[in-house]
């Protein structure tokens, strides 16, 4: 008989955005003709926001507006198949397109391509809601894999 799956530990913002900043990449989900879609991206942490570049931008903000946001959700974890350990972090929150020149600079030189070639859109998800929760072994919080 198994044993009961093991306890969930909850995490700070401070500590979700922490964990974030030590992966690169995640998943970005959004509507898209109405219908959901899920794309992976790269990204990286800039104070309390995540930074995502793209190729087409269309679906994720208004370009030509540019005042609109989207709301979408960012999720990232990390998870040890072999011990059934690890995090998992999921952020709600508008998007604006990055346009600032030293901005643009400063993240394409952070931001790891994911696709061959440099993404031509940056955009940053300005998070609402943050949640996420650690999955522990034996009752004591599990470190990230």
């Amino acid at each position: 008989m198994r044993d009961s799956p093991p306890p969930l530990v909850g995490l700070t913002t401070a500590e979700a955005l922490a964990l974030l900043a030590r992966v690169l990449l995640g998943r970005v989900m959004f509507t898209s003709r109405a219908l959901p879609t899920v794309r992976p991206v790269r990204h990286i942490i800039d104070e309390d926001q995540v930074v995502i570049g793209t190729h087409d931008a269309a679906d994720l903000v208004d370009i030509p507006k540019r005042a609109r946001t989207r709301v979408v959700a960012f999720q990232a974890d990390q998870i040890n198949l072999a011990s059934g350990s690890g995090w998992t972090v999921t952020i709600i929150g508008a998007t604006d397109l990055v346009t600032d020149p030293d901005e643009i600079r400063r993240y394409r030189r952070l931001l790891q391509p994911w696709a061959p070639g440099q993404a031509e859109y940056l955009i940053r998800i300005h998070p609402d809601m943050v949640t996420g929760f650690r999955i522990t072994t034996g009752g004591v919080a599990a470190t990230p894999p």
